[in-house]
């Protein structure tokens, strides 16, 4: 069986104003590091890959290491504004990039792979958006409206039930809300280098 891919943000593992600032339901760090660290176990397999956008640990690197060996999976972490910790523990992780532009195997999409962009903070268009590729980010906790069949959605905890969501959870709500005509795909017009780009270092 092929490995699962995962997506989600913002868990800002450690850090005690986070309750406040998202109202999170936790009643301290240890309670929410837990609950967190539990739900992300509970659906992703030692094999999976999850694409982190971003903000993962608030903790010295020592405890973000430890907790980072508790939680199942390759994790390929895409940099968010809060990621020093993370930047001092790069081996934990299948790689740390600013930006990433992933394909996705899926013979429902155009040529049988879904693009996905992926980074920590929304975008209003991005690359191929105007032909089905998806922009997937972090950071906003919740709090950006939706854009009318924008494909374009958060991924972080604070949206999820504070749990990693599927590639599959994901390819849901993007059709449900497909503008009209956005099934038709124009002609591939990916600058010179993009795919040399997306195939460095893909998992998943």
């Amino acid at each position: 069986m092929a490995p699962t891919v995962w997506f989600t943000a913002d868990h800002h593992f450690g850090h005690a104003n986070i309750l406040r600032y998202c109202n999170r339901p936790f009643g301290s760090v240890a309670e929410m590091n837990a609950t967190m660290a539990d739900r992300w176990n509970s659906v992703v397999g030692q094999q999976d890959v999850v694409y982190h956008l971003g903000d993962i640990f608030w903790m010295p690197s020592g405890d973000a290491r430890t907790l980072r060996g508790r939680l199942n999976g390759r994790i390929c972490l895409v940099r968010g504004n809060h990621d020093r910790t993370a930047d001092s523990i790069k081996t934990c992780f299948e790689w740390v990039k600013d930006y990433y532009e992933l394909k996705v195997d899926d013979p429902d999409a155009v040529d049988g792979r879904q693009r996905i962009v992926l980074c920590h903070y929304a975008m209003r268009v991005w690359n191929h958006s105007h032909y089905g590729a998806w922009d997937l980010f972090g950071h906003s906790h919740g709090t950006l409206p939706d854009i009318p069949g924008s494909l374009a959605i958060d991924v972080g905890v604070d949206c999820h039930d504070f749990t990693p969501i599927p590639y599959e959870t994901v390819k849901s709500i993007m059709h449900a809300r497909r503008p009209e005509g956005a099934s038709s795909h124009g002609p591939d017009e990916g600058g010179v280098g993009d795919d040399e780009q997306m195939e460095d270092g893909e998992l998943g």
